[in-house]
């Protein structure tokens, strides 16, 4: 049986969500309150801003997972997996959030990327499958 190539899109896709998790990781570790407030989160307490923080690790955390995994289909797609599971974990927080009238507008744009970014790693992990 023929080895399956890579799909250079869903490579491309998942490299473009692990930027921009990175990229959102060192916002939220670096310069939290502003990273929050630009989420949409109006105001943060200090068990808000430390939340911040552990979320930005983790999003960094995957983000070079992924960067460190891409010459490898098989790696990336693990790597893409966890990403998708958190993407998915994420926007069903942000919805149980965008209850609370003070964190909805946070809540309805968390609900939005997560799920498209659980999409596009499912999409992209189906793509980049089995020998």
């Amino acid at each position: 049986m023929a080895r399956r190539r890579s799909d250079p899109l869903a490579r491309q896709a998942v490299l473009g969500i692990a930027a921009g998790r990175i990229a959102i990781g060192v916002g939220a570790v670096f310069v939290t309150r502003p990273a929050l407030k630009a989420l949409g989160f109006a105001e943060t307490d200090t068990a808000g801003t430390a939340l911040g923080r552990i979320a930005g690790g983790r999003d960094i955390a995957l983000g070079l997972l992924a960067l460190a995994a891409r010459d490898d289909r098989k790696a990336l797609r693990i790597a893409v997996l966890a990403g998708a599971a958190v993407d998915a974990a994420d926007a069903v927080t942000f919805g149980v959030a965008a209850r609370d009238p003070s964190a909805r507008r946070a809540g309805v744009s968390g609900v939005l990327s997560g799920t498209a970014a659980a999409i596009t790693g499912a999409w992209a992990w189906r793509r980049l499958g089995g020998d």
